[in-house]
């Protein structure tokens, strides 16, 4: 004989079996729904997401008086560009020979002033390499000794007289007016042909101060 169910625990499997039910339905609207939420069109108040990308690209465009977009006209700034000059290069100088470079510093020097007497030596041997006898170096020497104080380059600033005798203009002189012995050699000629002798020209300049 089958065994009769007991009515209490077929009631008690029906409210579980509608709790159930009721608990699925619950769940699936709790998950489902802010998913269609999401899905639906964004309203016509909300506002609009907007990339740089999309911003730049409508700032790029140009719309004509057609109503026709343009490609928009980019022009480049001008600009200068500096060239650095090349270098003017130097003349190699060309060499010259010794005769005349020697040529050179001599016309150089002749132009530059008078030849003043670097040489050395003594009155007495000046006096006989001009030619001068024993017995008038006394008035030779009286003489030149208050014109130049025997100084062979003396001038004079104001005459341009030259010289040991003082000779001018200083271009009479035979060779260098500096020179010593020339000068004495032309003073030589000077006192005798104008005084007759070295003697009549110390007497002339003791009397004078001047010859």
């Amino acid at each position: 004989m089958p065994r009769r169910a007991n009515p209490r625990w077929s009631r008690r499997r029906g409210v579980v079996g509608a709790f159930g039910a009721c608990a699925a339905v619950l769940f699936t609207v709790a998950y489902v729904g802010p998913m269609g939420a999401a899905l639906q069109p964004a309203q016509a108040d909300e506002p609009r997401t907007v990339t740089l990308y999309a911003e730049g690209l409508d700032d790029t465009q140009a719309v004509s008086t057609l109503g026709e977009k343009q490609a928009p006209q980019l022009d480049r700034s001008s600009y200068n560009v500096y060239v650095k000059p090349k270098p003017t290069p130097t003349p190699t100088p060309t060499p010259t020979s010794t005769r005349e470079s020697e040529s050179d510093s001599e016309s150089s020097a002749g132009s530059s002033g008078p030849l003043f007497y670097t040489g050395g030596g003594a009155p007495a041997e000046w006096m006989a390499a001009a030619g001068i006898a024993e017995s008038d170096m006394g008035y030779v020497d009286y003489i030149v000794s208050r014109e130049s104080g025997w100084n062979p380059n003396a001038t004079n600033r104001s005459s341009g007289a030259c010289g040991l005798v003082q000779a001018l203009p200083c271009s009479k002189v035979p060779g260098n007016g500096y020179d010593p012995v020339d000068n004495l050699r032309w003073a030589t000629g000077y006192a005798t042909g104008r005084y007759g002798s070295w003697a009549g020209a110390y007497a002339f300049w003791t009397n004078n101060h001047w010859w």
